[in-house]
């Protein structure tokens, strides 16, 4: 069985844009950001990515088949968009060929979405938006858009990769982790996130309707946050509440 990841373009894919990730986390808070992303600004299917190491499937959309992990475009911006849980043993090729495929483009800047557990989410009503960055100047867009730089920490999983091979090829990139819940979807933590996301990307996102449908979200997106959570706990996500050895 080949390891590779590969991506395939269906059509033309212009350089120099800015490449927005959703991959199936903690509390989905990136899958049901890029989601809502893609349909409010009417993004289109511009490439898929491919591997024997994903899950036998395909997802059905209007009667066809399309990969379970997308890559939707238009107005300068791309979204890297999974719909299922990514198997561990295909985190690292997949963030390899993720980053690989953004250097060919040349994509201007790289953005994470994802959340940051707390054991106290049920009381916040409004999750704060925290952020890591690949390069010393990337870490300036933080500070510019009021976003609070994770100082220390572990990350675990394909976010940690990406920022990991953006930092070695010298690729600006960011991951913003909203406050999150561990093991349910979040749509009101994907909200905090997206209302940072389109500060830094200068469009319009209103969340009103992402925030109503939050019921709806969390009931239609179980199966996919119990497949995560199996996937976590093989990438040994739990590692993410230990203290790093070196100050």
């Amino acid at each position: 069985m080949s390891r590779e990841v590969y991506v395939v373009e269906r059509e033309e894919v212009p350089p120099g844009q800015v490449v927005v990730i959703g991959l199936p986390d903690v509390g989905l808070v990136g899958v049901i950001a890029t989601q809502f992303l893609i349909e409010k600004l009417g993004l289109r299917e511009v490439a898929y990515l491919r591997s024997d190491l994903f899950p036998p499937i395909a997802v059905l959309h209007g009667g066809l088949p399309h990969s379970p992990v997308r890559v939707f475009g238009d107005k300068g911006i791309l979204v890297v968009f999974s719909e299922t849980a990514v198997p561990a043993g295909a985190v690292a090729p997949l963030s390899r060929a993720i980053v690989d495929w953004c250097r060919s483009k040349g994509a201007k800047l790289i953005i994470s979405l994802s959340g940051i557990p707390v054991p106290n989410r049920q009381d916040l009503e409004r999750p704060s938006v925290f952020g890591a960055a690949s390069l010393p100047e990337a870490l300036g867009i933080l500070r510019k858009y009021g976003i609070e730089v994770l100082e220390s920490g572990i990350m675990v999983g394909p976010y940690a990769l990406i920022l990991r091979y953006c930092a070695e090829h010298g690729l600006p990139a960011l991951v913003l982790s909203a406050q999150c819940f561990f093991s349910y979807p979040d749509p009101e933590a994907a909200a905090s996130v997206l209302g940072k996301l389109a500060e830094i990307l200068g469009v319009k996102i209103d969340v009103e309707e992402l925030l109503e449908k939050g019921e709806e979200i969390r009931l239609r997106a179980r199966d996919v946050m119990m497949r995560t959570q199996r996937e976590m706990a093989r990438m040994k996500k739990a590692q993410e509440y230990d203290i790093p050895l070196y100050v």
